[in-house]
């Protein structure tokens, strides 16, 4: 059992150490590309900006341990968002309308869930089509308009403060918190490792693997759906296109923090520092004035980086 378990005691803290080691460096960097960058004030607004991603990030983390993929979560983010604007607009109470609208992004995740498992369509398939669907469906629904006019306390979910804290910020760390307890302690946490590890040995040693993966398709669909509604509160409307692009930050955030895309493998401790190496890097180029799509070739750079090492790092710990 020792023998079983020294691997992970070591690969854990491991890549973590080099997260550490990669935000000093990344932090000392953008901070000579911008004086404002090492603030107290500029730290939360990063913490901010990065709750939307973070939130999605978490429920990539299950998806990746388990071998998946989720690449619809930004559309998904969009959907939700304008599914609640809408809801608002027409006459419904604004908590009844977020509530919908989470509730819509639960049904998305769950629908991929579902394809995944009874279809057998590979998660990369379905997520990529069903990226398309939610994002045309976000456009349909909001026929190229804007939902705004919320009241000041559902605003106050995305642009309030509990003194220089931002109110999203405890969200993350709350939710953090649980799926962490999930996957550390839970017996679904154990099943999500085990089907990431080997899904045949899994089903054979008794895991419900389909019933866990379309719950854990669920959980990325409701927390994406999450973010949309944080989102529409931070920028004050519901827009289609929130969430372009978001996708690409919550894997890269995942990877950063020593998951296998193979699967198996993962933490959420791992993913909120790739999470705040990801919004360093993306708040020191602001900050400088690097136009977005040379953020994105960055951030893009980054991912192939990471998975380039953590490839190395696992060949040279199983040669050990």
């Amino acid at each position: 059992m020792s023998l079983k378990s020294r691997p992970r005691t070591l690969n854990i803290p491991w890549s973590e150490l080099v997260l550490v080691l990669g935000l000093v460096i990344a932090v000392l960097y953008m901070n000579s590309l911008s004086p404002a960058f090492l603030s107290l004030s500029n730290f939360f607004e990063i913490t901010r900006i990065v709750t939307e991603v973070g939130l999605m990030a978490l429920g990539m983390t299950l998806v990746i341990i388990t071998g998946g993929i989720d690449l619809s979560v930004g559309s998904v983010l969009g959907l939700s968002g304008i599914t609640m604007g809408f809801l608002y607009t027409a006459g419904l109470n604004i908590w009844l309308a977020a509530l919908l609208g989470v509730a819509t992004g639960a049904l998305c995740g769950w629908i991929n869930g579902q394809l995944i498992t009874r279809a057998g369509i590979p998660p990369l398939i379905v997520t990529l089509a069903t990226l398309a669907i939610f994002r045309g469906l976000a456009l349909g629904i909001s026929q190229a308009h804007s939902f705004g006019n919320y009241p000041k306390a559902f605003l106050a979910l995305g642009a309030g403060y509990l003194g220089p804290v931002p109110n999203q910020l405890f969200l993350l760390v709350l939710l953090a918190l649980g799926v962490g307890v999930v996957l550390a302690r839970s017996t679904f946490g154990r099943f999500v490792y085990a089907i990431g590890n080997n899904p045949t040995a899994a089903r054979f040693s008794g895991v419900p693997v389909n019933r866990v993966l379309v719950w854990v398709y669920t959980l990325s669909g409701l927390l994406a759906g999450l973010a949309g509604v944080i989102f529409t509160a931070r920028v004050s409307s519901a827009r289609s296109d929130a969430g372009i692009g978001t996708e690409l930050d919550a894997i890269t955030a995942v990877v950063l923090g020593g998951a296998s895309i193979a699967g198996g493998s993962g933490s959420v401790v791992g993913t909120l520092l790739g999470l705040l190496l990801v919004g360093v890097v993306r708040n020191g180029l602001t900050l400088a004035f690097i136009p977005a799509e040379q953020q994105a070739i960055i951030i893009g750079a980054i991912l192939l980086v990471a998975v380039l090492l953590n490839q190395v790092i696992r060949l040279r710990l199983g040669r050990n």
